[in-house]
């Protein structure tokens, strides 16, 4: 990996990469990370008092080093908080939440990204995207919140007599009763997601409050399925739809049926929205065939909220793209751009220069995912021109290569491209996998040796995929995750948000370092916790700069930036970094995505399984509690401390940051709340203990209570969980930062 050495931070800064210190990232010795006899407390001071959570913190309070008992003593003891948790004189409003009416439609579940554009004084359009619904809580509250039942008890029976949790709905008669029950609960659970808009405004108290204005409107994931509101598409892969070939058509052409799996996203300088479509593979057929035509529909079959897509018979290579929605044109559901490349977009990061082209920055969130860079063919006149959605209908789709000298290359996803795949043995888990010719889908390579004799037959991108010069890049793009491999770009740590900074450098969060159940997993030579530590499972935040600032630039550098993990271990407290959101003082704000049921899971003494054997670093995340919400400063000498501004209610994740253009209200999406136990009953809590480390890494045992399941946002103890949109502000209506 590149090394934290201040040599090679000022070789990148050199190259005009603006003055940002690496933190968090030094190697573990202890002389290296506790070299007196205080922690070094940075001289940042943010407007805000951190909260505390679970873990000593040297950005919470001073604290003698040597003095484990003072340490032991404050920490011995937890409660966590079935509530959004935020410093000292601030609050939160509650927007919307699920089930509320939204335009023809109601809001959906798992609240994800936010992007506000104002339109005027105290008003604006907020855009949301709900990413998935939760099986536990969803289908426990669906009858109270929503108001009618599903028809689970016909699936369940169906299961049952089957001695199966899935069913191919596709292959079922049309007026087959279990069919028809599958495609309620899929049409149920496809409204639950897609994108929204929401038209607010803000009263005489300083709460931003819904208006319900005309604009607003669901985008969902049956859009186009009985209302006409199909969404478009652009690029070489709309050839792919229309044609057809040797898989699955859905006879629709270049129309496509709604948007669903809808993560993190973008805004454009020119007033639209970017939706990134994500784990679309839960839904729909993944495997494309060598013309990038979808394997059939029955291949990923329903399973209580899994496989939705089945009996709509939906096309696989329709989703998983990039969707563009202007929010204030009600009569726009969405256009999927193709050129962006098809994988499981977790965000994009937008640069806009006038004079240069665009540069659209993703990456696919799986254990094995690229980092992509769309570069427009045309350049920008005027940032702010609603022309400029057409640059996103022509250019080329990159992914990013990094070596471990800190430099790297973009490797363009086209059919002249050489095949030049990483070895197996370089990836953590020692797997990687690679286009399957000519059945198409793919492959698990668990040797070299498969991997140089796959070398040898494909020389290039082109040998790979078939049709003419047009519909084969299309099919590249409809199977980029399999042809970026084949192409040699690095397999990443689970790539999710992409952020740009102001002086254009490019901030990624990689959530985290292990391998996949299949052996697929990062590059081991790339992805080094401090002191070399593989796997890393807390993550990282990655900074890179491209040769020149350009942003159409073949080569650029990285560094990584800020560390996850414990502060002895030279980390920053944080687990696991997801959606970032830059504040007007160039704060770099980031929440975490720890999985639920890894939240405040028990680490026993020593640290140690029942064999005595050391636990995996996977099995440590309970000790970092509830998902959080961090603010990193950006500017030497405190660029990347990490303050701790808000920990979110249970087993829930914290998404989408967004400011307010006056910095007085931070939008948060608070996604899941009880996904792993449900609905809080009772006031239930347990008492678990907890091996936690000092900050000289001496451990200590802490006894932690924990709720059982939540009751947020209502937090009346019989309250159902439910996704909600938030506006957190300062009581005295002041600025965030």
């Amino acid at each position: 990996m590149a090394s934290y050495k201040r040599r090679d931070f000022l070789l990148f800064i050199s190259a005009g990469m603006g003055a940002v210190a690496l933190k968090g990232c030094q190697p573990s010795e202890p002389g290296n990370v506790l070299s007196s006899s205080t922690t070094e407390i940075s001289s940042f001071s943010p407007s805000f008092k951190p909260v505390k959570g679970p873990m000593p913190l040297p950005t919470y309070e001073t604290i003698t080093v040597a003095d484990h008992q003072a340490i032991s003593g404050k920490y011995s003891q937890y409660e966590i908080i079935d509530d959004l948790v935020l410093p000292e004189g601030f609050t939160y409003d509650v927007i919307a939440t699920w089930g509320e009416a939204v335009g023809d439609s109601r809001c959906g579940y798992n609240n994800d990204y936010l992007s506000f554009i104002q339109t005027g004084k105290n008003q604006g359009f907020l855009t949301v995207n709900f990413e998935y619904v939760s099986a536990k809580p969803w289908l426990e509250t669906y009858e109270e919140v929503i108001g009618r039942s599903l028809p689970m008890a016909v699936v369940k029976q169906a299961f049952e007599a089957a001695q199966s949790q899935s069913i191919d709905a596709f292959s079922l008669p049309a007026q087959d009763p279990l069919r028809q029950a599958i495609l309620e609960i899929s049409k149920e659970g496809l409204i639950d997601m897609g994108m929204g808009v929401i038209s607010l405004g803000r009263d005489s108290e300083g709460k931003w409050v819904r208006t319900y204005s005309s604009v607003d409107r669901r985008i969902t994931g049956i859009s186009g399925w009985t209302d006409g509101r199909y969404l478009k598409a652009t690029g070489p892969a709309v050839g792919v739809f229309r044609q057809g070939g040797r898989g699955y058509n859905d006879r629709l052409g270049d129309k496509i049926i709604g948007t669903f799996a809808n993560c993190a996203g973008g805004t454009t300088p020119w007033g639209t929205v970017l939706s990134a479509e994500e784990n679309f593979q839960s839904y729909v057929t993944e495997s494309v065939h060598p013309d990038g035509t979808s394997f059939s529909p029955s291949d990923t079959p329903f399973s209580t909220t899994r496989g939705l897509g089945n009996v709509l018979g939906l096309a696989g290579n329709k989703y998983g793209w990039i969707v563009e929605v202007n929010p204030a044109d009600p009569e726009d559901y969405g256009t999927k751009h193709t050129w962006l490349g098809r994988y499981r977009h977790e965000a994009v990061g937008v640069r806009v220069t006038a004079g240069k082209p665009l540069a659209f920055y993703s990456g696919c969130d799986r254990r094995s995912g690229h980092l992509y860079k769309f570069v427009s063919s045309d350049r920008v006149i005027d940032p702010s021109d609603r022309q400029n959605s057409r640059l996103l209908t022509s250019g080329m789709l990159y992914a990013a290569k990094l070596y471990p000298d800190g430099t790297g290359k973009w490797i363009p996803m086209a059919a002249k491209t050489a095949v030049n795949p990483d070895p197996a043995s370089v990836h953590i888990g020692g797997a990687i996998a690679l286009p399957l010719r000519p059945e198409g889908g793919s492959f698990v390579a668990t040797t070299d040796e498969e991997v140089e004799a796959f070398k040898k037959q494909y020389k290039t991108l082109g040998d790979l995929y078939l049709g003419d010069s047009q519909t084969q890049q299309g099919a590249i793009l409809v199977d980029a995750h399999l042809a970026a491999s084949a192409a040699g770009a690095t397999c990443c740590a689970r790539p999710e948000d992409t952020m740009i900074a102001g002086d254009g450098s490019l901030y990624i969060a990689f959530t985290s370092g292990g391998g996949d159940r299949n052996g697929e997993g990062p590059d081991g030579r790339i992805f080094q916790g401090p002191g070399g530590i593989i796997p890393h499972d807390p993550g990282w935040i990655v900074r890179l700069i491209e040769d020149n600032g350009d942003p159409d630039a073949l080569r650029f550098r990285w560094e990584m930036w800020a560390a996850g993990g414990e502060i002895f271990q030279g980390g920053l407290g944080f687990c696991n970094p997801d959606n970032l959101e830059f504040d007007s003082q160039g704060n770099l704000w980031m929440v975490t995505d720890i999985s639920t049921g890894s939240q405040n899971k028990s680490v026993p003494p020593g640290r140690v399984n029942q064999a005595g054997e050391p636990l995996a670093s996977r099995d440590l995340m309970g000790i970092y509690g509830n998902n959080s919400l961090w603010c990193l400063p950006t500017t030497p000498p405190d660029a990347g401390q990490a303050y701790l501004f808000a920990i979110g209610p249970m087993e829930c994740e914290l998404c989408g940051p967004f400011f307010s253009p006056d910095q007085q209200t931070l939008f948060v999406a608070v996604q899941h709340p009880g996904e792993y136990n449900g609905k809080r009953r009772n006031m239930a809590s347990q008492f678990r203990e907890f091996a936690m480390t000092g900050l000289d890494g001496q451990e200590f045992m802490q006894t932690r209570e924990v709720p059982i399941g939540s009751n947020w946002p209502g937090k009346n103890p019989t309250d159902p969980p439910k996704p909600s949109i938030v506006a957190i502000r300062r009581q005295n209506l002041g600025a965030i930062v």
